[in-house]
Order: structure tokens, then sequence, then C-alpha cells
């Protein structure tokens, strides 16, 4: 497997074409489309290894063949090499299974070779009316795994049934495989007809049913190449607005037990780093220190922690079953007198937007606007009503949450 974990699958089905054994594989270098992009997401995650094993096969150390049963010796011999790495790498399928499907001639099997022996592959029955191949089993043996030949493999299967006009694998695979198979485009969901498929291949107890479509124009074999020119052009395209590439000589300074008498500004990246120059000129008016532009952009965060720490506040004042009184402000309409008692009105829906605005500099307003909030409720209002005993368990929740510490402190 691809990864460290065996591959396998079994499909079954009933009829089967002839095509040529041992057909060595060579597919040329193409680009990719923007409509194909999304066909290689898949691939892109196993590029690294699929990119390794392509160099491997780029140096002649590793080829791809096609072979089935036609009497052959050299196909035999693959075959059954084949067949007994299934065996070992799937040994809760049967043998007698494996060998029969193996050495069916309405089967074949993509070799990978290397040092001329067959190290891995994949054993698929391909339907030329129906248009789409059953997969039936792939594994690559021990010594060879987690080196990219699994994606490798998969990757010139697609191509190669490209040419016989396929257009969609299928497969049954148990839980070991799932996770291979979802790597190399393979779905749980089915795009392709019902007709097209069923009757044709068996249902299999403990197997998953996944389907995979075989994009006509992307060139599956290139995958690596391609992945690289799609990271070079992003990474150019960055370039073209960051500097973040850009190494500047470092400072010896320091080394030399100097100080820096230059304006900030005047070392080199400072400004390519974002620094402006009122940030150096903070540094500056600090005794030459340059921590003040620092501390500068501390405050910056310490800012914007404490306003959202203001705002949770007021969520939880505002979700607590107390706080309905208190959600808008008084209808004097309805209350003629209430601003002939209360001079400064304040509610939550005011104090929301004052959090907005940034209008609190601190723990200690925010308190001071729920206070009066309170008082001003029990200032109004009877002891004996739901307003002022609501203004109570609310105003007893408002001291325990500000009374507490402020997170990280």
């Amino acid at each position: 497997g691809d990864g460290g974990d065996s591959i396998g699958g079994a499909v079954g089905g009933s009829i089967g074409i002839a095509a040529g054994s041992g057909a060595e594989l060579h597919t040329p270098v193409a680009t990719m489309s923007s409509e194909e992009s999304s066909v290689l997401l898949s691939a892109s995650l196993h590029a690294s290894r699929d990119a390794a094993a392509k160099i491997e096969e780029d140096q002649g150390a590793v080829s791809f063949s096609v072979v089935t049963n036609d009497g052959a010796d050299e196909s035999m011999i693959r075959l059954v090499t084949l067949k007994n790495i299934f065996a070992k790498q799937l040994p809760k399928m049967p043998k007698e299974y494996i060998v029969r499907l193996v050495m069916d001639r309405r089967h074949y099997s993509l070799a990978l070779i290397k040092n001329n022996v067959a190290i891995g592959g994949i054993c698929y029955r391909p339907y030329l009316e129906q248009k789409f191949a059953e997969i039936a089993f792939c594994a690559v043996t021990a010594s060879e795994q987690v080196k990219g030949y699994g994606t490798r493999l998969m990757n010139h299967l697609k191509q190669h049934v490209k040419r016989l006009g396929l257009t969609h694998f299928l497969t049954y695979a148990d839980n070991y495989a799932i996770g291979y198979f979802k790597k190399q485009g393979f779905s749980k969901t089915l795009s392709m007809p019902r007709e097209r498929w069923v009757g044709y291949i068996k249902d299999y107890d403990g197997g998953t049913l996944m389907e995979c479509y075989i994009h006509p124009t992307v060139d599956f074999t290139a995958v690596p190449d391609m992945i690289r020119a799609q990271r070079e052009f992003i990474l150019a395209r960055l370039r073209e607005t960051s500097k973040e590439h850009v190494i500047y000589d470092g400072l010896t300074h320091f080394a030399e037990g100097k100080t820096i008498k230059a304006p900030a500004e005047e070392i080199p990246g400072i400004l390519e780093a974002g620094w402006t120059p009122g940030d150096c000129l903070a540094g500056a008016s600090a005794g030459g220190s340059y921590s003040a532009a620092s501390s500068s952009r501390d405050a910056n965060r310490e800012w914007t922690s404490m306003v959202a720490s203001l705002k949770a506040m007021w969520r939880e004042v505002d979700r607590h079953e107390a706080a309905w009184p208190f959600r808008a402000p008084v209808d004097t309409a309805s209350v003629p007198d209430y601003l002939d008692v209360i001079e400064h009105p304040i509610d939550l829906a005011t104090i929301k937007k004052r959090l907005d605005a940034e209008y609190y500099k601190s723990r200690e307003m925010l308190r001071a606007d729920m206070n009066r909030m309170l008082e001003n409720c029990k200032l109004y209002n009877d002891k004996a009503t739901v307003f002022y005993k609501e203004a109570e368990r609310l105003g007893t929740f408002v001291a325990r949450i500000f009374d507490a510490p402020p997170a990280g402190k």
C-alpha cells in the first residue's frame, strides 16, 4: 500500500475483453487547465511521494507493465509473483479467490517492475461497453511501501484505461482500503448511472462500493509536474506582492558590541517588513531604544484583546435570565415621568453600541455603566416589583463576573 497500509478490494462481473499483454506504458507530460484542477485535489495530497516515485521511473529504476494470462512464460511469472503479493498483503482474502481472478483471462494486472521483478500491482477487469473497470486487488510488497508506489500505480492505471475509452473505476473497498482509495480520488458517492454497472459486479458483504471518475484530459502520470508548476506559479504571484522571500544581510553591531545609531528605518528590511516610519519614530523617541515601536504594537494587541473581553462580558450579562428588563431603553412614552426621576438612562442595547464604538477604555468603565443601569432600575421601581428583584439578581451576577480576574492574569 501507499502509506504503510495494505490495500484491497474485490469485485466480480460477467463479461470481458481481449487486449494485448505486456503493453509498456509511456505517457508524455501535459499541462492542466483550470477546469481540471479540482480533479487533482486528492492527488496533490500525495504529490511529494508520487514525485519521488516518478523520479525513480524517469531514471529507469521502476517501470509499469500490463499483463494477463496469455500463456507466455514472462506473463505467468509476473502473474504468479503478483498473486503471492496479493495473498501476503491481503491475508483475509481467500487464496483460491485471488488465484482465480489474477489468472482469469478477463482480468488484467498492472505490474510495478523493479529490478525486473514485480513488487506490486493492481488487478482489474475492464468493461469496454459499459466504459468502466472494476478493481479487484491492489497491493505493494511490504519492503517497498511508503514510497509513493501505490499512488504511482493508480495514476498509471488511470492513464492506461483512458486509452480504452473508460471513464470510471469501481471497487469494493474494505475498511483498511477506504483511506487509500479516497486519496486516489475515489468517493463513496456514485455518479455513474446505475444501469451501467448493476449486474456486472457482485455485492460483497463488509465492503464499501467506491467510484473514481477518470477525467479524459488530465495526464495522471504528470501529476507531480502539474502540482509543481502550480506551486511555482502561486509562489511567483505571491512574490509580486510580498517581500518575504527577500533575505537581507544581518547587522554586525551586536556581535561587535556596538549600538545602532542610524535611524531604524535605514536598517535593511525594516520598512519592507511592514514597519512604518511612525513605528520607527516611536522607537527613536524612547532614547534610541527600539522597544517603543514594539510596545506600540503590543499595546494594539492588548487593546484588541480587552475590547473582545468586554464584549464577551456583555454577552454573558445579556444572556442572563434576569436581563430581560434591561435589553432595550425604557419607553418614555409609556412611562412619561421616567426622565424626571432618572437623570442618565442606560440599558444593555446602549451599552452594546458603546462597545462597538470602542467607547470603554477599561473594565471599570463598563462596570460603571452596568451598575448605573441596575441602580436606575432600583431607584425608579419599588422593592416589591419584579423589576427591582431582577435588578438585584442581575447585580449579583455582574459583581461576580467583574470581580473575577481577567483571563490570562
